[in-house]
């Protein structure tokens, strides 16, 4: 994914958080920008022209990718801005369970709604944008695509108050391999990024916050600190360049040492 000139990334959830700093980083590397959230375009001035000011073009594509209805619209969306085939796709957008309930609790809707967003979602898009990106391959040898799914460490990581959250980024991984085989006769890479404990909207609440300052200071982390949402955003560039143009299927941790085996 080298020459990113003229080359436009959708980021699904990327106006906060980790989508945000995964957005920032792309553009400083001149990427244009297809960015998906929830929130009324009005309310995104700010940070949209911030974007803007670094060189590259911005659109907004509204919309919940849970729903089949509203993905058809942002791809509508992305390809009016492009004219084409994306030439990446960030699946970053996912939400937490509405309770944190331990898993002999937990509700049929909590599962639903964190599945649809974070796994169902983003395999769904990822079909329709490999799709397209196999087309553009099949008419332009030299194009470029690739897909770049954000997980998390909760993929093997246990958290019993949120195994939703957990069977969601599991499965996304499975997503990750899945199509990585599929694509690869395309040369079409397909990468995993799991974060580790990240300063975003999800984590900002005094109780969790509190909860993992403590943890880092007590050592969970290798890295003595939190996870900053441009720390995966160099990541994402990263692979973006095709630094790891031969590394398709594959995981690269951001977790500063989190999940290192230690005695």
């Amino acid at each position: 994914m080298s020459d990113q000139k003229n080359r436009t990334a959708l980021v699904t959830g990327g106006t906060r958080g980790i989508g945000l700093g995964i957005a920032k980083c792309l553009a400083a590397e001149g990427w244009n920008l297809v960015l998906n959230g929830m929130r009324p375009e009005e309310s995104l001035g700010d940070v949209l022209e911030s974007l803007r000011e670094m060189g590259v073009s911005v659109a907004y594509a509204r919309g919940d990718i849970g729903s089949e209805e509203s993905r058809a619209g942002i791809l509508a969306t992305a390809q009016a801005a492009v004219g084409g085939a994306l030439n990446l796709l960030v699946n970053n957008a996912g939400v937490a369970p509405k309770e944190r309930l331990d898993i002999l609790e937990t509700t049929e809707e909590n599962y639903d709604f964190v599945l649809d967003t974070n796994l169902k979602g983003a395999y769904f898009l990822s079909q329709a944008v490999a799709c397209e990106m196999v087309e553009a391959k099949k008419v332009d040898e030299s194009f470029s695509g690739g897909i770049v799914n954000v997980s998390s460490i909760s993929a093997t990581v246990v958290s019993t108050n949120r195994g939703e959250y957990c069977v969601a980024k599991a499965g996304l991984s499975m997503v990750t391999q899945l199509f990585a085989a599929r694509l690869g006769e395309y040369d079409i890479p397909v990468y995993e990024i799991r974060p580790g404990v990240t300063k975003t909207d999800m984590t900002s609440s005094p109780a969790v916050t509190e909860k993992y300052d403590r943890l880092i200071e007590e050592g969970i982390c290798v890295t003595k600190r939190w996870g900053f949402p441009e720390d995966v955003g160099r990541a994402v560039a990263a692979l973006a360049r095709g630094d790891f143009s031969y590394s398709t299927g594959q995981v690269i941790m951001v977790d500063g040492g989190l999940t290192i085996p230690r005695l």
